[in-house]
């Protein structure tokens, strides 16, 4: 087991111990983690991406959406096949996007980015989108704000149920006093870094904990219409979390952000079938 990830599970026993909760309990909602690779430009492993830009496309690709901003680009050969439990490709670019309005985060049911897979050896280009935003707007200058968050540095980690839509409280009686210790190690920064921070498989996260992105994900797909796109219907048990980037960029430091996908589609690198989903507390 990685040394990072033994610490936490042993700094987590520690503090759901001084919480009066049995170990059992304890153990048994260990053993619902998932591992995840954890991104940051804050720190200290391999790079595997960046957030932000230049945004390199196929040549013969269209510009974005309108509205839509590159999060980050992913070298998926960087990225170790143990970090994570997803079957991605060994290789090429995994780009993902999303419109980060607080106004979308009030619309229910609405896909707000995309994910995109670039093979490796694919011509690109580098493109410039002018969004005309106005001054007052807040995301004028984002694309400037997200390539100063700079690279993406890798640490393996693990994640754990964090919404009530996908806990057996049967199963786990102490869900909430546990949920609560995962809270206190995030607020301590014992968790995760302070800044953005982009998540790789694992659980989704968010600041409310109630319904998870990636059911909601599964509910609300085969319902839209994305610029010509559909979805198809399935179970919510057939998706995943692809991605989920977790805000530290001024005026958006609430903003959570999930890429979520079919499995079958995740296995035939049918990226365009992510479907993105954003949280925000103003």
């Amino acid at each position: 087991m990685n040394s990072g990830i033994a610490d936490k599970l042993h700094r987590f026993r520690e503090t759901a111990r001084a919480c009066d909760i049995p170990s059992a309990d304890v153990e048994r909602w260990l053993g619902t983690a998932r591992p995840c690779a954890v991104l940051s430009p804050e720190l200290e492993g391999q790079v595997v991406g960046r957030f932000g830009g230049p945004l390199m496309l196929p040549v013969d690709a269209p510009d974005p959406v309108w509205g839509l901003h590159l999060i980050a680009s992913l070298d998926l050969a960087a990225l170790p096949e143990d970090a994570t439990n997803l079957p991605l490709p060994p290789d090429g670019r995994l780009l993902l996007f999303a419109n980060p309005s607080s106004v979308n985060a009030t619309t229910k049911g609405l896909c707000v980015g995309e994910a995109v897979y670039i093979p490796v050896g694919t011509p690109v280009e580098e493109r410039h989108v002018d969004h005309g935003y106005e001054p007052d707007d807040e995301l004028f200058g984002f694309d400037a704000k997200m390539e100063q968050e700079g690279e993406l540095r890798l640490r393996y980690d693990l994640s754990l149920p964090d919404h009530d839509s996908i806990i057996d409280t049967a199963e786990h009686p102490y869900s909430g006093e546990l949920r609560e210790v995962s809270w206190r190690m995030r607020i301590a920064g014992q968790d995760r870094p302070s800044g953005s921070t982009l998540q790789i498989d694992g659980y989704a996260r968010d600041d409310y904990g109630q319904l998870d992105p990636v059911t909601s994900s599964a509910w609300w797909a085969p319902k839209a219409e994305w610029w010509g796109r559909k979805w198809k219907r399935s179970v919510p048990e057939d998706w995943v979390l692809l991605a989920a980037w977790h805000s530290g960029v001024y005026n958006l430091e609430n903003a959570h952000v999930h890429w979520a996908i079919r499995k079958q589609d995740l296995a035939a690198r049918r990226f365009d079938q992510a479907f993105t989903t954003m949280f925000y507390v103003p």
